[in-house]
């Protein structure tokens, strides 16, 4: 977490134990921290803390939205899950931190306590042990900005006034670069991909020339190199839809294999792609992820699933880029009367709506939602 005058106040709050004072500190400015992980992340342990578990869950709903792969949120909702009772969540939670974090302490424990309670794990929450499962309270951020300041007033004091630290880079910038990311065995092309790049009969969406396979691969891969998972997904579609012949194809599509889904605040601001983008040639954006806002109407729920028809670019309610289905897996309430933000993921699927494809949904954001569907 970056140094933040209200967020260190209540995490030091927090810290000491005083969890009504820090919610109270936080709740005041919730308005300035719209999708903020680190403010719903803090939070939400606040009010886990003090025994207010529906707004812990709305809080950490929040804070998955932005950052879907984090493991403290995944073990704070496994607890909740846990405290109602639906051990088959808890569980869920649990192998995903696993699966990202083999040696996660917390999730090992909560398996461990799953499995050693399995007929009698009310009686195990009676015991007032759960709080071993809450995942860790931030540390309090180190204040950069106080540290320049003093920095160059030294330099000042020793006669190096106008030096800049960060521009002689005595001081390391905190924002580095993201961390590099491995390449998937496999997925480089080898002399004799390139000896043959094409497929020389059938019909295809796309026609390309030698060159322009091989450019659409090392874009593809660039992109991936640089997370930016949503621009690959554009060229290696082309790819296989392409005349490319079919080793090209294979590793385009074992490249795809490892792009990731992204939370709100992962995706590029150069793949953010607009409505009419996608509604003209949705078999380019399938499976790509898309954010838009707008209204939602014709809203079905059930058990363990949720859809209704977006009106995308209705937010304003002055003027609709279209209409398209959404599909969610899961249950969650949707209100028809106010803004919504969605993250979903492109389906092509000629006539329905109106639209040239449908939505899966991943993620939505809107005013005044957070309470927890019943198990």
């Amino acid at each position: 977490m970056n140094f933040d005058p209200l967020l260190t106040k209540a995490t030091r709050l927090a810290r000491r134990r005083n969890f009504d004072a820090a919610v109270s500190a936080l709740e005041a400015e919730e308005d300035r921290y719209y999708r903020s992980y680190s403010y719903y992340y803090l939070l939400g342990l606040c009010y886990l803390h003090t025994g207010i578990v529906n707004r812990a869950f709305s809080c950490f709903k929040q804070a998955r939205e932005v950052k879907m792969q984090e493991s403290g949120v995944l073990l704070a909702l496994a607890v909740i899950f846990l405290k109602r009772g639906d051990t088959g969540r808890a569980v869920d939670f649990y192998l995903e931190v696993q699966g990202r974090d083999p040696k996660n302490a917390i999730a090992r424990r909560g398996l461990k306590i799953i499995r050693a309670h399995a007929e009698s794990i009310s009686s195990w929450l009676e015991s007032g042990q759960i709080d071993k499962l809450y995942p860790p309270l931030p540390k309090i951020p180190f204040n950069f900005r106080r540290l320049i300041v003093s920095a160059v007033a030294a330099l000042v004091f020793l006669g190096l006034g106008y030096i800049v630290l960060g521009r002689r880079g005595i001081v390391p910038s905190p924002f580095g670069p993201p961390p590099q990311r491995p390449v998937p065995m496999g997925t480089v092309l080898e002399k004799a991909d390139l000896d043959e790049p094409m497929q020389t009969g059938g019909s295809f969406r796309y026609v390309l020339t030698h060159s322009q396979v091989e450019e659409l691969y090392k874009e593809a891969r660039t992109l991936f190199d640089n997370w930016r998972d949503e621009g690959a997904r554009i060229a290696l579609n082309k790819i296989l839809e392409s005349n490319a012949a079919d080793g090209i194809k294979n590793k385009a599509r074992l490249l795809s294999s490892y792009l990731e889904a992204p939370g709100f605040g992962d995706i590029n601001e150069k793949d953010l792609f607009t409505f009419a983008q996608v509604d003209n040639e949705s078999i380019l954006y399938r499976d790509c992820h898309v954010i838009w806002k707008g209204m939602a109407t014709n809203v079905e729920t059930s058990g363990n699933s949720t859809s209704f028809d977006f009106l995308a670019g209705y937010d304003t309610r002055r003027v609709m880029d279209g209409i398209v289905k959404v599909n969610f897996d899961f249950y969650l309430p949707v209100n028809t009367e106010q803004p919504l933000e969605l993250l979903a993921r492109v389906e092509p699927s000629a006539g329905e709506k109106g639209a040239n494809f449908r939505l899966v949904g991943v993620a939505l954001h809107q005013s005044g939602l957070g309470t927890p569907p019943k198990p």
